[in-house]
């Protein structure tokens, strides 16, 4: 999938197709283009406002959990590979581009809401902030909305859109792969409904351990789902990859996933599954 150019006019030009679409249009189709079907990246809060109930007066029935956590530089990276022009070079100075790039405070929000009239719990990454990558407070929020589904047993829905675990917080990020697949393995323990969503990218350590780890997994149409990235694999065993390699649909065929939901269908079938399994 591709990003959008976004301007202060009312049109969006779509990097897949080139095309000029009319914003509104944009998103009233959830982000889809309507020229040539890329499926354009959505932030936590545009996930969040698409698969929510509203109430009479339009405001969600959603609360959100944690969000004044916040990540510290524990162990003051600096970024000295690259030309980075201070304060970017900094981890400290990228989190405060990022905070006030996306209005949030770290690439996931989680909180407790109405899914087709029945409770859930709701943890929705944000590609958009720093790739959508696992640091401490990912993994911790994630945690906790892990542990709020299993106190009070409702079903948890996972919504991932992730570069993999955060380099800046090196053996910090990668012990959330553990602490979040151990708390899913309590879930499992008390058969709670945990509902996986997987969207373009899903890719590195947060596809190793939460991200595939649902009852029921959910990717949208060609959706890069992967550990390492094609052409990773490629220079690493020196061979071409076959087409759609790593894709959802190629996922679905080889039995990786379980379904493949257009956006526009996402809600719907949800509140299919949510009262099946109620």
């Amino acid at each position: 999938m591709t990003k959008t150019k976004k301007s202060e006019t009312l049109w969006i030009k779509c990097s897949a197709c080139d095309q000029i679409i009319y914003k509104k249009e944009l998103y009233e189709n959830f982000k889809v283009c309507p020229k040539c079907d890329a499926y354009l990246r959505m932030s936590a809060r545009e996930r969040i406002e698409m698969l929510v109930d509203k109430n009479e007066d339009g405001t969600l029935l959603f609360e959100e959990m944690d969000s004044g956590l916040r990540s510290l530089d524990s162990l003051q990276f600096k970024d000295t590979s690259a030309a980075q022009p201070e304060p970017l070079s900094s981890y400290a100075g990228k989190l405060e581009a990022e905070q006030k790039k996306t209005k949030a405070n770290d690439a996931v929000t989680c909180g407790e809401g109405i899914l087709g009239g029945k409770r859930v719990v709701l943890a929705v990454m944000n590609f958009e902030f720093m790739g959508g990558s696992m640091g401490s407070v990912v993994g911790e929020k994630v945690t906790r909305a892990m542990e709020r589904s299993l106190e009070k047993k409702i079903p948890l829905i996972l919504v991932s859109s992730s570069g993999g675990a955060r380099m800046q917080e090196g053996i910090l990020s990668l012990m959330q792969m553990a602490k979040t697949s151990a708390a899913l393995a309590r879930l499992s323990q008390k058969q709670i409904l945990v509902i996986s969503i997987l969207c373009d990218p899903t890719t590195g350590g947060v596809t190793a351990s939460f991200a595939m780890l649902g009852d029921i997994l959910i990717a949208e149409p060609k959706a890069l789902i992967a550990f390492a990235g094609p052409r990773v694999i490629e220079q690493t065993i020196r061979q071409k990859l076959p087409e759609g390699f790593q894709q959802a649909e190629f996922l679905l065929k080889h039995g990786m996933v379980d379904c493949i939901v257009e956006r526009k269908n996402l809600k719907s079938h949800l509140v299919r599954i949510l009262k099946f399994f109620s």
